[in-house]
């Protein structure tokens, strides 16, 4: 592994450049997916359209698109020899990464119960979305990062890792609870209840969204942030789809819940 990336970078530092250009890449993606946002939803689930291409297998599309973000790290990391890998923050942060998308690609696809499919654009965009962001997160952390002796004690540190595992049991619990909306036989949309749900239309999201806030402060880099800033985006602008959509379509839904933050937004 460590041959083939050297025969694609003249040098160490050269990778490192290109890692940074693709950090600040991302976030001239987040904001170009902001602006388009305002004018349509991201064209999946109950917002799928036949105009992004030939439907795809709701199970298929998750199992594949998300497989990037678990197996190229997971390769970098086994197959990509650094003194680095061997530092507790690296591997702690590696760790929160890996298993968020052990879960997402391995686990949840399988758990999938229906749901419509995906259009084909928008399965391949998440591909290589998982693809170029499983490799920045993953080779920098793995070859280049570097922190201090006592990071894992720093207040930093702390707070964003407390933030990654609260993130995540957010988004398990909330998955947990829409698979879980209709008794076997039923069709059709429900108003979910329970857990962050009770509060916000769009709990799944704010579980994963604070994942990665919580990532980018531990990990304390312009990678992960560009991670922590492009998903922001894209799952605020859901969670207040879903949101305006929940409003419209029940008549009963709560109307103290908000969009994605408790009591505010």
């Amino acid at each position: 592994m460590d041959s083939l990336l050297s025969s694609l970078f003249s040098s160490e530092d050269r990778e490192l450049y290109i890692l940074d250009r693709m950090g600040h890449l991302m976030i001239f993606f987040a904001a170009c997916t902001f602006v388009s946002l305002l004018f349509e939803n991201v064209p999946y689930g109950r917002y799928a359209t036949s105009k992004y291409g030939f439907p795809v297998n709701v199970k298929f599309a998750w199992f594949v698109q998300e497989l990037p973000s678990f197996l190229v790290p997971f390769c970098l990391v086994v197959w990509a020899s650094s003194a680095k890998t061997s530092l507790l923050p690296n591997r702690l942060l590696i760790g929160m990464f890996l298993c968020h998308y052990f879960q997402r690609a391995i686990i949840y696809p399988f758990l999938i119960r229906g749901g419509k499919s995906t259009p084909f654009v928008s399965f391949f965009l998440a591909f290589v979305f998982c693809l170029y962001n499983g490799f920045l997160q993953v080779r920098y952390l793995s070859h280049y990062a570097e922190y201090p002796a006592d990071w894992v004690t720093h207040p930093c540190f702390i707070t964003g890792s407390v933030l990654w595992l609260v993130g995540w049991l957010i988004n398990l619990h909330s998955d947990h609870i829409l698979r879980n909306l209709r008794k076997p036989g039923e069709t059709g949309y429900k108003i979910p209840k329970g857990g962050m749900f009770d509060y916000v239309s769009g709990a799944n999201f704010l579980g994963e969204i604070t994942e990665w806030v919580g990532f980018a402060l531990a990990g304390h880099s312009v990678h992960s942030s560009a991670f922590a800033i492009f998903t922001t985006v894209v799952l605020s602008s859901r969670a207040v789809a879903h949101h305006k959509w929940y409003l419209a379509k029940f008549e009963d839904y709560p109307k103290s819940r908000r969009a994605l933050v408790p009591f505010l937004f």
